[in-house]
């Protein structure tokens, strides 16, 4: 695919104004510094939808990212193929007017707006192809997808970090909802420090507010916990060839009683 960026409507341009005037105002004192400084990098204006091959310019030179086009929500291994690769995946359909406040699947200002900015920071950048390696590799095994999808959700989507002794958002997934962005930072939900054994062992949400957010120190702290996320799942793994194994040599045995 491409973005085929003559196919935008004045519709189109607009919604994206609208949604990026909101976002940022509340942003300003809220997201992390890192994304702010990436909206300057990639030249993010709010009255034109962005050009991918404008932030792909920009991108290749700070972190060798690039953003690539696809038709909607594509299956784990495309996904992760991709990220590995440092390909962002992101749609290039923009909602209509009459959805600009709710859409059941992630549109280009999710994509773009939320996830794109931040791939401008060298350590998180990294953290997100590591990430994406270790899923490949254990990407046969369901219960490894599920815990990968944990600390993808809880990090990459929703994940909150510690700047100058006062929380600030870095997960996309609140980065791109106006009502999230301040319910995330107030009282109203638990936020535990950064724990990869509490996060793997913690189910998300998809259908309302997080009822907990975990907050990393910094972004080389996610990087530095990659070879700690890849012992926890091949783990997981092991223990899951090993009770197959058992399983498999246990029938075998009462076959041969029989």
């Amino acid at each position: 695919m491409e973005q085929v960026y003559e196919q935008y409507t004045d519709e189109s341009h607009k919604v994206w104004e609208l949604l990026y005037k909101e976002q940022i105002e509340i942003l300003a004192t809220r997201a992390t510094k890192k994304y702010i400084d990436g909206i300057k990098k990639i030249e993010f204006v709010e009255d034109k939808i962005p050009r991918f091959t404008f932030i792909n310019q920009v991108l290749k030179e700070l972190t060798g990212w690039q953003v690539y086009p696809v038709p909607g929500i594509i299956d784990n291994k495309p996904f992760f193929q991709l990220l590995a690769q440092k390909k962002f995946p992101a749609t290039t359909w923009m909602r209509r007017l009459a959805q600009l406040k709710y859409i059941e699947e992630p549109d280009m200002f999710h994509d773009v707006f939320g996830h794109v900015p931040l791939l401008s920071e060298p350590y998180f950048a990294s953290f997100l192809s590591g990430l994406s390696e270790i899923a490949l590799e254990f990407i046969d095994s369901p219960s490894a997808v599920e815990l990968m999808a944990r600390v993808y959700w809880y990090t990459v989507e929703f994940g909150l970090i510690k700047e100058n002794n006062e929380l600030r958002i870095y997960g996309a997934g609140i980065l791109s909802s106006p009502g999230e962005s301040v319910y995330a930072l107030s009282d109203k939900p638990i936020h535990f420090e950064f724990d990869l054994d509490k996060v793997l062992e913690t189910p998300y949400i998809k259908d309302k507010y997080q009822e907990q957010y975990f907050v990393a120190v910094s972004y080389e702290q996610l990087h530095n916990q990659l070879p700690r996320i890849h012992k926890r799942i091949k783990e997981v793994v092991d223990l899951e060839i090993e009770i197959k194994e058992g399983q498999r040599f246990l029938c075998k045995d009462l076959l041969i009683n029989i």
